[in-house]
């Protein structure tokens, strides 16, 4: 798997952000407080701490010690201590069937080279009548007002970057298909979105984007692959940030959502 993000300060002041309330408001309703759950692809860990708060306890995986360490240093800043930290790979899990209430995965799925199987392991290890939650975002659904075509560019440019590493940008609507081709029935699949549309939140959304455009995994694959020059780089930057600064500005980020009940 290869994360097409990586971990540079740009990304990370985005996934910060996210909190359960934001980013997995469709799973809360079906959490208690004496549930074990997984939480997969933990990050910087916002989301993990939110959900240990709901639950009697989590263990988190990532994909390598540097992203675990993220997640571990979020848990001890909040004062977390009913998590475990922990590096594997969703494809593969190395953990007992049946043993979680709960498997959660925010933005994973998207860049797993075999999502069915990533689903299959996520259910293996869930207990009959415990749930799986999934939640990816669509790159090919992102609507934006002005429409700049140096965003189209970076779009374009983006989505192939992530198929180029295995991944799958559009998964959002991809999850559904996903789960019956993993041979789970009792699915429920729902979508929200995130939208940015004042100038606070504009200037936040814009404002990381050009950062990540020229500051990042993604913007050292695009400069190595030939798919994008520095030049490119700073006018996608350099329009991210004029969206940013329009007062008509608007975008929305959609999301695919799937509750999965394990039989």
């Amino acid at each position: 798997m290869t994360y097409t993000h990586g971990h540079a300060e740009s990304v990370l002041r985005s996934h910060r952000a996210r909190t359960a309330a934001n980013s997995a408001a469709y799973l809360l309703p079906h959490l208690d407080t004496d549930h074990r759950l997984l939480d997969v692809g933990s990050g910087p860990g916002t989301i993990t701490a939110d959900l240990a708060r709901r639950v009697r306890e989590v263990v988190a995986v990532e994909i390598d010690d540097r992203a675990a360490a993220l997640t571990r240093d979020e848990l001890d800043r909040q004062g977390v201590t009913n998590a475990d930290v922990r590096v594997g790979d969703v494809q593969m899990l190395d953990l007992a069937e049946d043993s979680f209430d709960v498997v959660h995965a925010h933005q994973v799925l998207q860049h797993v080279a075999d999502p069915v199987a990533a689903l299959r392991e996520m259910a293996r290890v869930t207990r009959p009548g415990g749930v799986v939650g999934v939640r990816d975002s669509d790159y090919a659904a992102f609507a934006w007002y002005p429409r700049l075509p140096a965003l189209d560019d970076w779009l374009s440019l983006y989505r192939d970057a992530a198929r180029a590493n295995g991944g799958e940008p559009d998964a959002g609507r991809h999850l559904l298909a996903w789960a019956h081709a993993a041979g789970l029935r009792d699915v429920a699949a729902t979508s929200s979105t995130w939208c940015f549309a004042t100038p606070e939140t504009r200037a936040w959304w814009g404002g990381m984007w050009a950062d990540r455009v020229t500051d990042s995994a993604l913007a050292e694959q695009l400069v190595r692959e030939g798919r994008a020059s520095r030049e490119d780089l700073r006018t996608f930057a350099a329009a991210w940030l004029a969206w940013a600064a329009d007062p008509d500005g608007w975008i929305s980020i959609p999301h695919g959502e799937l509750v999965v009940t394990v039989r």
